[in-house]
């Protein structure tokens, strides 16, 4: 009786939980299909948000797409960058011995605790200390300061996971050193590497700290500054919420397929 009562008092638990995270965007999903200016408004089913989205008949809709397109591109470029330096990092560290393993470590992770709005302070003041131009090149290289982390967290258990010999082997058998990182340990490396990837992408499209800080006085816009923006005005734009959603189901999509097809190739093995 008592084993029966605490499973289902895990199960309430875990469903209040994933209530409470995914009800917001359900909501912001359901009103995305009316025309009502503030959210929780019903005037009806209506299809005209997500229109007046991609016909750009809203107003200010060049802001918001250019925002868009420039969150879009500082995240794939942030995020292929922050990879390859990540990945590099992960070797370089898996490859030390004793404390300077554990320091390098150590260090890694401090960026990853530390807070955002320290992370941007900091970053602007050196870059304004460097004499560097505030803009789309600052706003990237403070992406990549904070996204390559994540990757080396991602990329160190398969190396952990890897026969070290097969390296070895591959250098033995003729290989040169750059043959053999990318025909022997890239493969073996390529799940962390995209795990490391789509985080790495998904915190660029998710910052607001940093990106604030860096941007500079030039006029770029991400999508979280587009909406702070506009949140200070006095409301949010409408077409905010089809924007949203597209953004949350395009994201759900690409995990389902990374998921099932990890679930195949685990099946296989």
């Amino acid at each position: 009786m008592m084993k029966t009562s605490t499973k289902l008092l895990s199960r309430i638990y875990i469903w209040l939980i994933l209530i409470i995270l995914y009800a917001p965007i359900v909501f912001i999903a359901v009103f995305s299909f009316t025309e009502a200016k503030s959210l929780g408004n019903w005037t009806g089913f209506s299809m005209n948000l997500y229109k007046n989205l991609f016909t750009g008949s809203m107003q200010n809709s060049s802001a918001l797409l250019s925002a868009v397109e420039n969150t879009l591109l500082i995240a794939l470029i942030a995020s292929l960058l922050a990879t390859m330096l990540g990945t590099v990092a992960a070797i370089g560290i898996y490859n030390m011995k004793g404390r300077a393993k554990n320091v390098m470590t150590f260090l890694n992770n401090i960026p990853m605790i530390n807070p955002d709005i320290i992370t941007g302070v900091s970053l602007f003041l050196l870059f304004v200390f460097l004499r560097i131009s505030q803009g789309y090149t600052t706003v990237i290289l403070a992406h990549i300061t904070f996204c390559t982390p994540y990757v080396v967290l991602n990329v160190l258990p398969k190396l952990s996971q890897m026969n070290p010999n097969i390296y070895e082997a591959a250098l033995d058998l003729g290989a040169t050193p750059g043959q053999a990182l990318r025909k022997v340990m890239i493969p073996a490396l390529r799940p962390g590497m995209i795990s490391g990837f789509i985080l790495s992408f998904t915190m660029s499209l998710d910052d607001f700290a940093v990106t604030f800080f860096t941007r500079g006085t030039i006029g770029l816009d991400t999508l979280s500054t587009y909406i702070y923006a506009d949140a200070r005005k006095g409301g949010l734009t409408p077409e905010l919420k089809p924007l949203m959603t597209i953004l949350f189901l395009i994201i759900l999509v690409v995990l389902l397929v990374i998921n099932i097809r990890q679930s195949k190739n685990n099946d296989k093995k």
